[in-house]
């Protein structure tokens, strides 16, 4: 693993929310933007807990195509300093069929969002992961590249 990829998977596991952004149906396809809680696969890709009654949930049903950025909490009077991620990659529903790993996978996301234990009791929330295809890493001025999903996906 290079020092881009374990930076971060670092980065991933210090945050815990980004902006999840997707094609907006509404809207033409535009860019639509919202704050999105996540946990993270044994694989460390981005597990998000979706309401079908979002606006974000709905444009993925339309065009899974997404992008996750996540930012280090970075000092105020320069937030370009902090380390930050966009990933690019499909969001997936998690099949309840697969009892067994849905189970982990919503221990996982409890275990890292306990106030999020009740939304699972609503009927119109679901497990999705964003299946990561490429990501832009900047950690600071000049240090910045693109890694692929092998890069950055514990297998």
């Amino acid at each position: 693993m290079t020092e881009r990829a374990a930076a971060v998977r670092a980065l991933l596991a210090s945050q815990r929310d980004g902006v999840l952004a997707t094609l907006s149906v509404r809207h033409g396809g535009w860019p639509y933007a919202s704050v999105t809680p996540y946990a993270l696969t044994d694989a460390h890709e981005p597990l998000l807990l979706l309401s079908q009654l979002a606006e974000h949930t709905r444009n993925i049903h339309a065009d899974s195509r997404t992008s996750l950025f996540v930012q280090e909490n970075a000092p105020e009077e320069d937030p370009q300093a902090g380390a930050r991620v966009t990933l690019l990659g499909r969001v997936v529903p998690v099949g309840k069929a697969e009892r067994a790993d849905w189970a982990r996978l919503h221990d996982r996301y409890i275990d890292r969002h306990p106030q999020a234990a009740d939304y699972f009791q609503m009927s119109d929330f679901g497990l999705y992961v964003l299946r990561v295809e490429t990501a832009r890493f900047v950690g600071g001025f000049g240090d910045m590249g693109w890694l692929d999903a092998a890069a950055l996906r514990i297998d």
